[in-house]
């Protein structure tokens, strides 16, 4: 008899289907059975020995948030037997309806309950908490996790134990994750935890990945893929990362009929073992990046989010170094600019900050300039080490991409129907900020506004602090413009300043989103696991 091994995740829902990821023990039919009657059923399907389901629940009615149950081959497995939380339940959006998307990144997984937490109390574990002990609390209609799902290379005194009982961690990758079986072991790591269990159940949660969930500083360059090549490791490594990304967490982010119309999606279902079927998508996603999108769009309501893919998308030769190479990009300009009108609100998902501080930004601009060859050869070399060594590889690291993005929100913001605001949701840099955009001249009218919120659960440097709060200020910016005058670098089309932070510590944001207004609360965990609100702002700032 399958039993369940990890879930369920509540995933895509919309105002009449929904759908719910589980992994199972083995072959099996997953149901999930609504107490208002609506269900649906999956088969599972195989993937290098693991067993996975994503079931689609039909018959779900607008405005409503009936409770559910999971069966295996009709054997009921969730809700857990003297499971401590309330019951699970998919809330379907009624119209017209409040948005209430909650929002982080960089969540390196919790240690057992009890077991002293290096990095402090767990954001979304005391959001989970918050949850299911106030029966009137309010959950977010939506949770965003912009990346570092998983830290591969990051790994714990458990996972470290478990690697050293399958292979020596003398040799390399050492105490990182190899395989597709040792990625399997960092999501039970990280969403057997209870509370983290119980949240992804009931709050439907859409995701993208990071370099950490494959490997820090992951396509910073051509030269480091290069590197990166002559290991013995590194393909094995990436190839899993990214296979286990698609089960674990892209699946979900695609709604039924997408689901229909995907040729991975059918290759897998369609033998009795789909591992071949999607190490080919994970091939093809190295050698073909115009075949493969990571990338995709839901609406919720008249609020638009675009999620950006700005890892495995990359073009790296410097000579046409990008963000985003030229199909992800002409398919991003589609997504922001279709229908006309027809949303209040875009929000751009992208796990690396547009704008960043502006030492931070100039430092990356100039780097870039360098790397590109634009101070000769010595500098060049010297660029490289400097880009891999200090991490620079935002978006301000490929000026063009940095640039034809401000142009695309400013077009968005300025057409007929423009909405009433943008919102570019990043994470990455472990502190909090808010940072509102203008145009010297001309540009959008809509106001616009990187918000970026990290970590959920990690920590970073005091050195890495100050320069964070130091990277903001008038020295700073007058240090950036000697760099960018050396780097002969190009002026960014649009200006920016900080409204808020930078804020430090394990944190969520959470963006509310009424018609055409929009407020935004920022909470941070404290030594008693819970979290207190430590800013509250409409948004765009006063």
């Amino acid at each position: 008899m399958a039993e369940l091994r990890l879930g369920p995740l509540l995933r895509y829902t919309d105002d009449s289907c929904a759908t719910v990821w589980v992994e199972t023990s083995g072959p099996c039919t997953a149901q999930v059975r609504c107490s208002n009657g609506a269900s649906g059923t999956a088969p599972a399907f195989r993937v290098a020995g693991h067993h996975y389901a994503l079931v689609t629940v039909t018959g779900l009615e607008p405005g409503t948030a009936p409770s559910y149950e999971v069966f295996l081959d009709d054997t009921p497995v969730w809700p857990l037997p003297d499971s401590p939380f309330p019951p699970s339940v998919i809330r379907s959006p009624g119209a017209g309806e409040t948005v209430r998307v909650t929002f982080g990144s960089c969540r390196w997984a919790a240690p057992p309950a009890d077991g002293k937490d290096p990095v402090g109390p767990d954001a979304l574990d005391t959001l989970a908490r918050r949850l299911s002990a106030d029966p009137e609390a309010q959950p977010p209609d939506v949770l965003l996790l912009l990346g570092d799902q998983v830290y591969a290379d990051e790994t714990s005194a458990e996972t470290r134990r478990l690697l050293a009982g399958r292979r020596d961690l003398d040799e390399p990758p050492g105490a990182q994750v190899a395989d597709y079986e040792e990625y399997c072991h960092l999501y039970y790591e990280s969403w057997l935890d209870p509370e983290i269990r119980w949240l992804l159940s009931t709050v439907p949660s859409f995701m993208i990945f990071d370099d950490h969930d494959i490997v820090d500083d992951w396509n910073t360059s051509a030269a480091w893929l290069a590197d990166m090549r002559t290991t013995d490791w590194w393909q094995q490594r990436l190839l899993a990362g990214l296979m286990s990304y698609w089960v674990h967490q892209h699946l979900g982010n695609l709604s039924p009929a997408e689901l229909a119309h995907d040729p991975t999606w059918a290759a897998v279902h369609a033998t009795q073992d789909g591992t071949d079927a999607l190490r080919a998508l994970a091939e093809r996603a190295d050698t073909d990046l115009a075949s493969v999108r990571f990338s995709y769009r839901r609406d919720f309501g008249r609020v638009r989010l675009v999620m950006v893919d700005s890892r495995a998308a990359r073009v790296l030769e410097e000579n046409r170094r990008a963000m985003l190479d030229p199909g992800e990009a002409a398919w991003l300009r589609e997504q922001v600019l279709a229908d006309e009108g027809a949303y209040d609100h875009l929000l751009i998902g992208t796990s690396l900050p547009w704008l960043l501080p502006h030492l931070v930004h100039a430092a990356e601009a100039w780097d870039a300039a360098l790397c590109a060859g634009e101070r000769g050869d010595r500098w060049a070399r010297f660029g490289e080490r400097l880009r891999r060594g200090a991490d620079l590889e935002h978006w301000a690291a490929f000026p063009r991409s940095f640039a034809d993005l401000a142009d695309l929100i400013a077009e968005a913001g300025s057409a007929p129907g423009a909405p009433a605001g943008v919102y570019v949701l990043s994470g990455d840099v472990h502190h909090g900020y808010i940072a509102r955009a203008t145009w010297p001249s001309g540009g959008s009218s809509a106001p616009v506004v990187q918000l970026t919120c990290s970590p959920v659960h990690n920590s970073v440097p005091l050195t890495m602090r100050l320069g964070f709060h130091f990277g903001w200020s008038a020295p700073a910016r007058l240090l950036g413009h000697l760099l960018t005058r050396h780097g002969r670098c190009a002026r960014p089309p649009v200006r920016w300043r900080k409204q808020g932070g930078p804020w430090f510590g394990n944190q969520l944001m959470t963006l509310t989103l009424r018609g055409r207004s929009a407020h935004l609360r920022l909470e941070r965990t404290n030594k008693t696991s819970t979290l207190h609100t430590a800013h509250e702002t409409p948004l765009p700032p006063t």
